[in-house]
C-alpha cells in the first residue's frame, strides 16, 4: 500500500515488547545456569551460502551473545552431502554442552530436510518441529513448541487479547504455522482455549470463514489476500504469512485492514520477533532440563 492509505484507526500489535519480556526471561535463567557453572547453548547448522540464512544465523547468534549463550556453530558447503549434514547434527546430539540445536532452512535441494531433522534429539529441537514434538503439541505434552505459533499466542496474552471461548480463524494449513497454532490454540490454558477453525486457500468460499473470525491469523504465505472485506469489524488481525520480493516484505494483510480491524499486527515487527524469542525460550528450557 501507498502512503496515501487512509490513517488506521485499529489497535497496533507490536511484537518488539512481548519479545523484549520473554528475553528478559530467558536472561534470568540463563544467569542462574551461568551460577551453576552450566553455559546455555544454542547451535547453528547453515547448508550452503544463502545470503539470507547466513544473515538470519548472524541474528540469532548477536542475540545469543546478549543472553549469555554458547553459540557453536557449523557451516557445510552447498555441495555436502546428507551424511555429512547428519554427521553434524550426530555430533551436537551427543555434546552435552550443547542444549538446543538450530538447522537453518531451507538448505540446498539435493539434500532432504525432513531426514535431516528426524537425526536431531527432539529434547534439543528448538525449532519444535521434529515430529516426537508435533505429538507432544498434539496430546498437549511438554516439549519445545513450533516458535511462530507459540509467539503468536504470547503476543495475544501479552496485549491483553481475550481468547478463550472466542472464535479463531486461521487462513492457512502449513506444518510449521497454521497445523500447530491450531492445535496450540485450542489447548485448555487461559491464553489458548479458543474456538478454531482453519481454512485455506483451496476452500472456494473461505472468506466466509475469516468474515466470522474474532480473531484472524493469515498464514498462507499469498501477498495482500487478507482485504478489509475478508474482516469482521473490530476483528484482531494477526499477519503472520509473508513472502519476499527480492528484500521487500509481501505480507498476507493488507494495511487497509486496519481501517476495519479493532487491533492488528504491523506490516514489519509484528510475529516476527517473538518467532526469534521463543526459539531461545525453548533453548533455554531445553538447558534447564539437561542440567
Amino acid at each position: 500500500m501507498s502512503d496515501s492509505t487512509p490513517q488506521s484507526s485499529a489497535r497496533l500489535l507490536p511484537g518488539a515488547p512481548v519479545a523484549e519480556a520473554v528475553l528478559a526471561d530467558v536472561t534470568a535463567r540463563a544467569t542462574k545456569l551461568r551460577e551453576r557453572g552450566i553455559v546455555p547453548s544454542l547451535a547453528t547448522i547453515l547448508v550452503g551460502d544463502d545470503d539470507a540464512s547466513a544473515g538470519y544465523i548472524r541474528i540469532k547468534q548477536r542475540q545469543a551473545a546478549e543472553l549469555g549463550f554458547a553459540s557453536p556453530h557449523r557451516h557445510l558447503p552447498a555441495d555436502a552431502t546428507q551424511a555429512d549434514l547428519h554427521r553434524e547434527i550426530d555430533e551436537f546430539n551427543t555434546d552435552k554442552n550443547v542444549h538446543g540445536v538450530l538447522i537453518q532452512y531451507p538448505i540446498p535441494a539435493h539434500l532432504d530436510y525432513d531426514r535431516a531433522l528426524q537425526t536431531l534429539d527432539p529434547d534439543k529441537d528448538v525449532d519444535g518441529m521434529h515430529p516426537l514434538n508435533m505429538g507432544r503439541l498434539a496430546l498437549g505434552m511438554p516439549g519445545p513448541l513450533p516458535c511462530t505459533p507459540a509467539g503468536i499466542e504470547a503476543l495475544l496474552a501479552h496485549h491483553g487479547i481475550p481468547v478463550a471461548g472466542r472464535e479463531l480463524v486461521i487462513l492457512g494449513r502449513g506444518a510449521t504455522l497454521g497445523r500447530p497454532l491450531a492445535m496450540l490454540m485450542a489447548q485448555k490454558r487461559p491464553t489458548a482455549n479458543a474456538a478454531v477453525t482453519v481454512v485455506h486457500t483451496g476452500v472456494q468460499d473461505w472468506p466466509r470463514y475469516t468474515q466470522r473470525a474474532d480473531i484472524l491469523v493469515a498464514a498462507a504465505g499469498v501477498p495482500h489476500i487478507i482485504q478489509p472485506e475478508h474482516v469482521k469489524p473490530g476483528a484482531v488481525v494477526i499477519g503472520a504469512g509473508v513472502r519476499y520480493e527480492g528484500r521487500r516484505l509481501l505480507p498476507d494483510v493488507d494495511e487497509s485492514c486496519a481501517q476495519v480491524a479493532g487491533a492488528i499486527t504491523p506490516r514489519v515487527g509484528g510475529v516476527g520477533p517473538t518467532t526469534v524469542a521463543m526459539l531461545f525460550r525453548n533453548a533455554i528450557q531445553a538447558a534447564e532440563q539437561a542440567s
